[in-house]
């Protein structure tokens, strides 16, 4: 499995948020969002926005680097 990363724009607020689609081979697996200076001591962190089957997580957990973020998400996705 390798995961890829697309750039996109997620229409949050009125300016749209910084983000990136994962994907696990062909699959969508999470959307990242990187948070904003409303979120304070968060701001420039990611935000799982969204993840799908095993990338699936409550509470959405936030990451320092789109690495923490990437790693997490293999890991999770390794589970059986």
């Amino acid at each position: 499995m390798s995961l890829r990363l697309r750039p996109v724009r997620v229409a949050i607020g009125s300016n749209g948020a910084e983000s990136q689609l994962v994907f696990a081979d062909d699959a969508l697996v999470a959307v990242l969002v990187q948070l904003s200076e409303a979120h304070e001591d968060e701001a420039g962190m990611w935000f799982l926005e969204a993840g799908f089957g095993r990338a699936e997580a409550i509470p959405q957990p936030s990451f320092a680097t789109l690495d923490e973020a990437q790693s997490w998400i293999e890991r999770r996705l390794g589970k059986a």
